[in-house]
């Protein structure tokens, strides 16, 4: 029994001194959890006061920051204009609304407004007409002419491609002016380049032999070039009516991506042509990202989409509605035409063949209230020549306004008032016919020319047709005593067209000479001044001419007409100082904007 029990004792002891050591190390954990409880309360606890009166501390510092903040912003805000400037910058889609119907982009063929205006855009010509309506090179470098003034040489540019890839080169303008004068083509231009022989020297120079000589003739390059790598295998009789008029591939600023028609009826039928900037055009990739026009039936629709919003801007309006000029965000931009609006008198016409009555119709009529038929004032005219053309001379004009004189030219030619102030001649009252375009502007010119007639005792029927029936027979026929009508002059004073005496017949190319107007010396005068290339020789032949119309009086010069092209806002690049035509405002499209933003002042 003794030795059991001391073979426990050990065993017993060793359990005392382990429970003995796990006292301890609890003891020493209680001692540490309360000094760190203690350093706790100390450090932290008992400085939750004092964070409260920092947090105010720091509020305040932030809340001055941040009202530091926002009155700097303030201040740069209202110094950045001393700095900054708005600035136009490339970019963006631009949509124009026109009125008419888009039929053929192909410049062998667009004559309409819309068509004109798609081909300008799509297509290039040899020369194109600067700001101040001079000619420039556009595929053409530089250009000649011989002494004898019946050869042209013409240099074109080696960087052009067409929109499909292919290179440009004189194959293709011997094939458009070749095609121009094939009678089977049925072009519009084929009359002004009978007798003309387009030669090709070699890929980048094409020679004119003309069959006289023809100082206007480089007006004529200005007309869009085809390609013949798309053409050449398409019949001359089938051109007019070939797909590419409606799919085109030109050398242009803008390059064709289609056509939209939206619309059932005539009134309401909408054409939306979508052209985007050609990268590869080669006066630089076009500012603008793409242009988008949208033709209309008339101009009441055009204006409502305007001021919907739908469109950017509006081209060829003639009177700007009371309720666009108020806005001012609302851009107007007036170009003169180089165009003449006339009363033109059928000197065939028994009455007005007689020249006193002619006169009298001219010193008759105060022109002073045409100016402001419209928004814009227009110029007065004074005879058949713009001041713009050489050889015009102020100090001859046609007669100016005097009733008096008007009165005694008609006593003279045998027309008597009668009690009524009405004038007659064996017993026939002196009426008139007056036919005109039915639309406001001509309307109200009608108006006022009836009026001052009427003074004088003569009484004036004013016919009022449509653009087709007027344009279709009315002109052709020249079935008309008195025609308000507005002609085409150009940057030439070449007016031969109008008033030489073979114009007049009725086989004549368009039957221009809308007076029917016949003058040996004004014939001679016209000849001479369209084949002299000097230009004071041909200022001296146009003043002969000028000085023989006005004694003649075969018509009345009235105004020259603008060109009214609204924008929603300032299109920046959009300089004209006169324009030939409508589709004339696109000559330097390649570089409008219409974006701004703000930037650093140089």
């Amino acid at each position: 029994m003794k030795k059991q029990v001391a073979k426990l004792i050990p065993g017993d002891m060793s359990q005392k001194r382990l429970r003995s050591l796990v006292k301890r190390r609890q003891k020493g954990a209680k001692e540490l959890t309360s000094q760190a409880d203690q350093q706790i309360e100390k450090l932290l606890i008992r400085r939750f006061d004092r964070l409260v009166s920092v947090k105010r501390f720091m509020f305040l510092w932030v809340a001055l920051f941040v009202l530091l903040f926002l009155a700097t912003v303030a201040q740069l805000r209202a110094l950045s204009p001393y700095y900054q400037s708005l600035q136009p910058i490339p970019g963006g889609l631009y949509n124009e609304g026109l009125v008419g119907s888009f039929t053929n982009a192909s410049p062998l063929y667009a004559s309409s407004s819309a068509d004109s205006a798609v081909s300008r855009l799509v297509f290039s010509g040899l020369l194109r007409y600067d700001t101040s309506n001079n000619l420039t090179g556009d595929l053409a470098t530089a250009w000649e002419v011989t002494p004898d003034g019946k050869r042209y040489t013409v240099h074109l540019r080696k960087d052009v491609r067409w929109h499909d890839g292919h290179p440009f080169t004189v194959d293709d303008v011997v094939f458009t002016y070749q095609t121009i004068a094939d009678i089977e083509a049925q072009s519009y231009l084929y009359t002004s380049w009978q007798g003309t022989n387009v030669i090709k020297q070699d890929d980048y120079t094409v020679i004119f032999d003309l069959p006289s000589q023809l100082a206007s003739f480089p007006n004529a390059l200005t007309n869009g070039i085809v390609p013949k790598h798309l053409l050449a295998d398409i019949p001359s009789g089938q051109l007019r009516s070939a797909g590419f008029n409606t799919s085109p591939v030109g050398t242009g600023p803008f390059e064709w991506k289609l056509v939209q028609v939206s619309g059932v009826s005539s009134t309401e039928r909408q054409q939306l042509i979508n052209l985007s900037a050609y990268s590869r055009y080669h006066e630089g990739r076009p500012r603008l990202d793409g242009i988008s026009l949208i033709t209309f039936s008339d101009e009441k629709q055009m204006i409502q989409a305007f001021q919907d919003k739908r469109i950017n801007a509006m081209s060829g309006l003639e009177i700007v509605p009371d309720e666009l000029t108020g806005q001012a965000e609302t851009e107007f931009y007036a170009t003169p035409l180089t165009a003449a609006v006339m009363a033109f008198f059928n000197n065939s016409r028994p009455v007005l063949g007689d020249a006193n009555v002619r006169k009298a119709l001219v010193s008759g009529t105060d022109r002073s209230s045409m100016i402001s038929t419209s928004y814009f004032p227009k110029a007065l005219l004074s005879g058949p020549l713009l001041r713009s053309h050489l050889g015009y001379d102020p100090s001859i004009t046609q007669l100016p306004y005097n009733s008096e004189s008007a009165n005694h030219l008609l006593d003279l030619a045998g027309w008597h008032r009668g009690a009524d102030g009405q004038r007659f001649k064996d017993g026939q009252p002196l009426v008139i016919s007056l036919s005109s375009q039915d639309s406001t502007q001509y309307t109200r010119a009608a108006e006022i020319l009836q009026k001052e007639w009427s003074k004088l005792g003569i009484r004036t029927d004013v016919r009022y047709y449509n653009t087709d029936e007027l344009k279709g027979t009315i002109i052709p026929g020249h079935d008309y005593d008195i025609l308000l009508y507005g002609i085409s002059l150009g940057a030439d004073p070449d007016v031969f067209a109008y008033w030489h005496s073979s114009q007049s017949s009725i086989s004549s190319q368009g039957r221009l000479n809308l007076s029917e107007y016949r003058s040996i010396a004004a014939d001679q005068a016209l000849e001479a001044g369209r084949t002299r290339l000097e230009p004071d020789l041909r200022a001296t032949k146009y003043r002969a001419f000028l000085q023989i119309w006005t004694n003649d009086a075969p018509a009345l010069a009235l105004y020259q007409p603008n060109f009214i092209y609204v924008t929603r806002s300032p299109v920046f690049g959009y300089q004209r100082k006169s324009a030939n035509a409508s589709s004339d405002r696109f000559y330097n499209v390649h570089n409008w904007m219409v974006r701004q933003e703000r930037q650093n002042l140089l």
